[in-house]
């Protein structure tokens, strides 16, 4: 028993490290990852740059009520405050609480001047002082929160004992499971059909005045369904037990359906409520449930081949066979117009379109884990 006792003691001791960094990597992962959400959603649209006469210091020496809205600012906070989250719990994992707090500000603080000052070259955008704030303390209020996670041990286990109990360690496995995270970003949109990639562009309703149904897109039918089979591929490369994939898949889909209907409810028109749960998609996602079934039956090496035939058709698919349209054609569905829903549907089309290329460079590097 004194023996098992040290080889027990001895395996977490080897796992602690293991454990450790793998936090650390899937943290760095994720902050990059909204790094760039962030770079997107400041940017966009990427087009009509010129100088406009603009001093960068006089704009931060501006009245700070010139600029502000309520509104703008509480939305700027909350944008970077999952940021501030993300960087913390990654920095904590190398620096002492205060040192991760004051780099996680200094790094916040310069990703928001790159920003307002690269808006001041883009008609489109209004540099604010104001903005620069509100960022810095939603980085600020995130990076306080992720010193106080780490001071949790309880929670810390428990997360750490869940992970590593459904999914596989190794940094593929790090990477693989930012790209779910980052699959489900771009699927909660409301204005996109479930597991689609065609924006809902319906025209506004009217009294007593009937639109015509809109014919059946068998396509749209097969891009969901082959949607639906990059989420299974991904997930059966990520799981200890595959015989679990169904299942994960399931508690997946669950979860953005339901945040799907709670953005729907705060954000469409009444009578746009249920639009993204169309016929095309109900049919793509029973087909892409019965192939997924059929692909868990094969050996791992089969299934990664055939994961990748996946991604291939579906990137072919949504770029040069369904007619798509622009994130501004969803606009009409919303209750409210305020720009930052135009860059999160810009941001929405660009991870349908990235994502394929992701899971193949994931499914390459998974050929010989």
């Amino acid at each position: 028993m004194h023996y098992c006792l040290q080889r027990d003691a001895s395996d977490k001791g080897m796992k602690a490290p293991l454990v450790h960094e793998t936090r650390a990597r899937l943290s760095t992962w994720l902050s990059i990852g909204y790094a760039l959400f962030i770079v997107y959603a400041s940017l966009s649209p990427f087009s009509g740059w010129r100088s406009q006469g603009i001093d960068f210091l006089e704009m931060l020496d501006a009245p700070l009520r010139q600029t502000f809205t309520a509104f703008d600012a509480a939305l700027n906070l909350l944008s970077y405050l999952p940021f501030g989250l993300l960087v913390g719990l990654a920095l904590r994992t190398r620096f002492e609480a205060v040192a991760s707090v004051n780099i996680g500000m200094l790094i916040g603080m310069s990703l928001s001047a790159a920003m307002e000052y690269l808006q001041m070259y883009l008609p489109t955008r209004i540099s604010s002082n104001m903005d620069l704030l509100s960022n810095s303390a939603g980085m600020l209020i995130g990076t306080l929160i992720a010193a106080g996670i780490i001071s949790w041990p309880w929670l810390l286990d428990r997360l750490t004992f869940w992970r590593s109990s459904l999914f596989q360690h190794g940094k593929e496995m790090d990477f693989g499971l930012a790209m779910l995270m980052l699959w489900m970003f771009g699927q909660i949109n409301p204005s996109l059909p479930m597991l689609g990639n065609v924006f809902i562009s319906e025209v506004a309703q009217q009294p007593f005045v009937k639109l015509p149904p809109a014919p059946f897109d068998g396509w749209e039918s097969g891009a969901v369904m082959l949607n639906l089979l990059m989420l299974g591929t991904l997930l059966m490369t990520l799981l200890r037990a595959p015989r679990n994939v169904v299942t994960a898949l399931m508690v997946v889909l669950s979860v953005v359906a339901l945040v799907k209907f709670i953005a729907a409810v705060l954000l469409l028109r009444s009578w746009a409520l249920l639009l993204w749960i169309n016929s095309e998609a109900i049919l793509g996602i029973m087909l892409g449930i019965l192939v997924l079934l059929v692909m868990l039956s094969l050996s791992r090496a089969i299934a990664i081949v055939a994961g990748v035939v996946v991604a291939l058709s579906y990137f072919i698919i949504v770029n040069f066979v369904v007619e798509g349209n622009t994130p501004s054609a969803a606009m009409s569905v919303y209750h409210w117009h305020y720009g930052h829903l135009l860059n999160y549907n810009g941001l929405a089309q660009t991870i349908t379109l990235i994502f394929p290329v992701l899971l193949l460079f994931h499914l390459w590097r998974m050929r010989k884990v």
